[in-house]
């Protein structure tokens, strides 16, 4: 580990105060970095994250080459599923494929469960790898929530309506709870691991979980999350819940036994306070904002850090991830307006 440790990240993930506002980006590993690019032309996703000295060195390089104060592991959402008997492929310009969806009670009997020491353990020895050699901020590892994972193995793919999830959802309640179960230990046991290896704090991504209604939400999802932040509290690492498109599920989320709340741009940090969320909260930057003069992005970043000083606990990170668009450069100055910024203020 080089440097002196930087836990600035984890002072504001407890509530604490801290001389700066922290920053870290989703998916600021890889996409728009040329060292990535690069990599890419040779290897897919899933190759890099089997191969542990290469997946430790793309999950540093932002770390290196922004001055965030966190690193995320470098892996998707579907790492996990193939354990499970899910044949999932990353495919180029279209996302996760999966090639054997959930159509019934059925399919549900038939996944099976993670043992994360044979089935990922290139996961873990890349971050005992960071964590024990190469860095000097805390490591964030994460997992897919339940909606957002069934999303994808009943449509087989991304949809936009989400229409065979919910038909299963709606239909056969049995079924449903019992994938939602099943989800629901593979992601704690899958997270504990990696808390065991060295992960500093834990995100959770709905990301599509927006895509239902509150009163469903609370009727389908809300009690299998609120088992697995239970079990993951026992951890003692901050916890962290995001999705997009989903400011009418806040107070639901609030409710869970989280650290921290995630935003997307769709609400400000005002709103949420006014909403009555006490909790430390992280965001919020529409990712595009980015691609415009620097003058725009100057303006908004601060118009975000001015809410986030005057309504802390507050984490600075974008509404959603770095799109392969965003030069680099523009991460590395944005990072450094925020700390400069937030400390002057």
């Amino acid at each position: 580990m080089t440097n002196s440790f930087n836990d600035t990240i984890l002072k504001a993930f407890r509530g604490e105060p801290t001389e700066h506002t922290p920053v870290w980006y989703m998916r600021q590993a890889g996409r728009s970095q040329p060292e990535y690019r690069k990599l890419k032309e040779k290897y897919g996703l899933f190759e890099i994250t089997h191969q542990p000295e290469l997946c430790a060195y793309v999950t540093r390089l932002p770390v290196e080459n922004y001055g965030v104060d966190a690193a995320i592991l470098y892996k998707d959402i579907m790492s996990p599923l193939p354990a499970l008997g899910v044949d999932v492929e990353i495919r180029k310009g279209v996302g996760p494929v999966i090639h054997n969806p959930v159509r019934n009670r059925q399919d549900v009997e038939n996944l099976g469960e993670i043992d994360p020491q044979s089935d990922v353990p290139y996961v873990l020895d890349t971050i005992s790898l960071l964590t024990k050699e190469q860095l000097n901020v805390p490591l964030i590892g994460f997992s897919g929530a339940p909606f957002t994972l069934a999303s994808y193995m009943i449509e087989g793919g991304p949809s936009k309506n989400y229409h065979k999830t919910k038909s299963l959802m709606y239909r056969d309640e049995e079924t449903w709870f019992l994938l939602m179960d099943k989800l629901a230990s593979m992601i704690i046991t899958y997270v504990q691991s990696q808390v065991k290896a060295g992960a500093r704090a834990i995100q959770i991504f709905d990301s599509w979980g927006g895509a239902l209604h509150a009163a469903d939400y609370r009727k389908f999802i809300k009690p299998v999350m609120d088992r697995i932040f239970r079990e993951l509290k026992k951890e003692g690492v901050p916890l962290i819940l995001f999705g997009v498109g989903a400011p009418h599920l806040l107070g639901d989320w609030d409710e869970l036994p989280i650290d921290v709340l995630g935003l997307d741009w769709r609400t400000s940090i005002t709103e949420a306070r006014e909403m009555g969320i006490q909790k430390p909260l992280q965001g919020n930057l529409d990712p595009a904002v980015l691609l415009s003069e620097w003058d725009v992005i100057e303006s908004r970043a601060k118009s975000i850090l001015d809410e986030g000083l005057k309504h802390g606990p507050h984490i600075f990170n974008l509404g959603h991830g770095v799109t392969p668009e965003i030069k680099p450069e523009t991460l590395r100055r944005l990072t450094e307006l925020v700390h400069t910024y937030s400390k002057n203020n």
